[in-house]
């Protein structure tokens, strides 16, 4: 089965509630692999774990903490380059969609923002959006690349159900950005 990248809200290894939506629609399309990037990556893996996630990709390095967006833009493209995921959630916030296109744009692919559900298509993921006020519903998808997919908070049910959970160190190169201002 095909796996999907999960970029995972947490602080200090306490996982937020949107990661664990995100890993209920990741399980609609494929195998979660969760990210966990900063300090307290390993102690989400448990977690995660319990939630789907078949595989926890984990780094701690300082520079999370240190600068903002880049590092962890870095950090999903060495997993998207590791992985070669179907797809790749991340929560849709205003860090979420920052992290987002700009990863779109290093990896070529199309960025759908503020999904409120995720589903297998035969050319590749669904995403169902809620548009103009919640007065209408699309459904798009990408044409071009990996689709990266902001979800919006409280789209989907959190639904525990077990997984592997193994942990593995990502490899990542940052760039000379990630230490920019």
């Amino acid at each position: 089965m095909a796996e999907v990248l999960v970029y995972v809200d947490h602080v200090d290894g306490a996982v937020r509630k949107p990661t664990l939506e995100l890993l209920t629609l990741a399980r609609r399309v494929g195998e979660p692999v969760a990210v966990v990037l900063g300090a307290g990556a390993g102690q989400a893996a448990g977690t995660l774990g319990e939630h789907g996630a078949v595989r926890v990709l984990t780094s701690e390095a300082a520079e999370y903490g240190d600068y903002l967006v880049v590092p962890k833009v870095d950090a999903l493209q060495a997993a998207v380059a590791s992985v070669s995921p179907v797809a790749v959630l991340v929560s849709s916030s205003a860090e979420g969609k920052e992290i987002a296109a700009r990863l779109a744009l290093r990896i070529g692919s199309g960025l759908i923002t503020d999904a409120v559900d995720v589903e297998a298509g035969e050319q590749g993921p669904v995403v169902t959006q809620s548009v103009f006020a919640a007065s209408f519903t699309t459904k798009s998808r990408v044409s071009r690349g990996v689709p990266v997919i902001t979800v919006k908070p409280n789209s989907a049910p959190v639904e525990p159900v077990a997984g592997a959970g193994a942990v593995e160190e990502l490899s990542v190169s940052f760039s000379a950005q990630a230490s920019g201002t």
